[in-house]
């Protein structure tokens, strides 16, 4: 048997514990509303049961005996008659787990008459008593007790209430979590360039408390970010000046083996400060604007550019793909990728995969020496190298792939990294799309 799991969703948790607790509240009150009626309606059944016995035995005392029998059907009732015989067979009664019905006879005619009670099979509960008027004839009362029956309009009440609690329920449930929801999504989509989105500071006090603290964080995390990335522009950019000076110098300086180790440590320092430069752009935002552009001849031009240099790169897309983007931005990410394939690896790809949901996928794919799986999520991290022999002479900033996770966030997408089927790495670039699919067939240039 399986066991029964808790809701994992506070949603359903929530609703769980109000319906049950409800439902048990109501379901009690219900219940002791009816046992009180029940109590009330028997009462009175057996306080008129006692009147009515006293009254119909007082009337046939008095009644000459021929004329008895006509007057025995305006003493019958729905649950019980008299009879003047002898009764049907039976069996004596167990008086200890007699109905109340029989200990109301007891009191009412027990005093005068000698009373006797037996069980009739039945289908359904039936015993008779027995006792004798004061001139010898006997009188039988037969009783057919049965349970008073709900009111026709009773389950429908019921049936109703239940649906107003799980309506309640459901509206209270709803109302609770809203912004808890609003809250988690905000958190989802937060930017810490401080583009994300705001949350409505109206409702509730708490609501808005919570609203308030999660706008004021933001506005934080992003004023935070932007001045760490100006001081870092600041001085990469104030660099370049007696990095710039120092290499004029250099040149004029005798050729020597120390004037060539200078001049590579200055060239160093100069792409460092470069792509410090440009990291601190990516992570400022961007004012480019979206525009409509041909996929496949975009990155037909960005192969070709590699092809002219004596890279090869091979180009898999389908023609006639037009995407809505930012096309430097996007540029910016597919070179620093291919850049990426070339220095470590061999059989650089390119392929761009369509997806069902209007997204565009597009991998750049090589055959390398991969990166370690436990270093996969921090290579995307600024200023991280990999120390292994796929970045050991490549003079890297460790800039390249954090430049591009920025980028790629600002285009709205994703970029995944992960390790091939046969050794290599797979760069995968995720980007919203509106395409429009006309005239498509696959195309290679490589």
């Amino acid at each position: 048997m399986t066991p029964l799991r808790w809701p994992r969703t506070l949603a359903s948790r929530l609703s769980l514990i109000f319906l049950v607790s409800l439902v048990a509240a109501h379901g009690l009150s219900f219940g002791l509303q009816f046992y009180e009626r029940y109590q009330s309606a028997m009462t009175l059944m057996l306080g008129n049961l006692e009147q009515d016995l006293t009254t119909t035995v007082a009337m046939l005392e008095r009644l000459p005996a021929a004329e008895r029998q006509g007057w025995l059907p305006r003493f019958e009732h729905p649950n019980y008659r008299y009879q003047l015989d002898e009764g049907q067979p039976g069996t004596p009664m167990n008086l200890a787990s007699a109905p109340a019905s029989v200990r109301s006879m007891e009191v009412t005619l027990g005093q005068d008459y000698d009373l006797s009670f037996t069980d009739i099979s039945d289908l359904r509960p039936h015993y008779q008593a027995h006792l004798r008027l004061s001139d010898g004839s006997p009188l039988t009362i037969d009783v057919r007790p049965k349970i008073s029956p709900l009111s026709p309009w009773l389950p429908l009440l019921l049936i109703v209430q239940l649906l107003l609690l799980f309506g309640c329920t459901w509206f209270a449930v709803r109302t609770a979590i809203r912004p808890l929801t609003r809250l988690s999504k905000a958190v989802d989509t937060l930017d810490p360039n401080g583009g994300g989105t705001r949350l409505d500071e109206a409702g509730p006090i708490e609501v808005a408390y919570a609203a308030v603290a999660f706008n004021t964080l933001q506005e934080r995390i992003a004023t935070h970010i932007k001045e760490r990335m100006q001081l870092l522009a600041a001085i990469s950019h104030d660099l370049q000046t007696p990095i710039t000076r120092m290499k004029l110098r250099a040149e004029f300086m005798e050729d020597s083996v120390e004037k060539d180790k200078l001049c590579k440590d200055l060239s160093e320092m100069q792409h460092l400060v470069q792509e410090g430069v440009a990291y601190a752009r990516s992570m400022d935002g961007s004012t480019e604007t979206s525009r409509r552009l041909d996929l496949h001849s975009f990155l037909d031009s960005l192969v070709f550019d590699y092809l002219d240099t004596g890279k090869s790169v091979v180009l898999n897309a389908e023609i006639g793909t037009v995407i809505d983007t930012r096309p430097h931005a996007l540029r910016r990410v597919l070179v620093n990728l291919v850049d990426n394939a070339l220095k470590f690896g061999t059989e650089v790809q390119i392929t761009v995969e369509p997806q069902a949901n209007k997204s565009l996928v597009i991998q750049i794919l090589d055959r390398g020496p991969g990166i370690p799986e436990d270093q996969l999520p921090e290579v995307i991290k600024p200023f991280y190298r990999v120390e292994s022999s796929r970045n050991r002479d490549t003079g890297g900033t460790g800039l390249g792939l954090a430049i591009s996770q920025q980028l790629t966030l600002k285009l709205q997408g994703t970029l995944i990294l992960y390790n091939r089927e046969g050794g290599g790495l797979c760069a995968q670039l995720t980007l919203p799309s509106s395409s429009s699919d006309s005239s498509r067939r696959n195309s290679t240039t490589g």
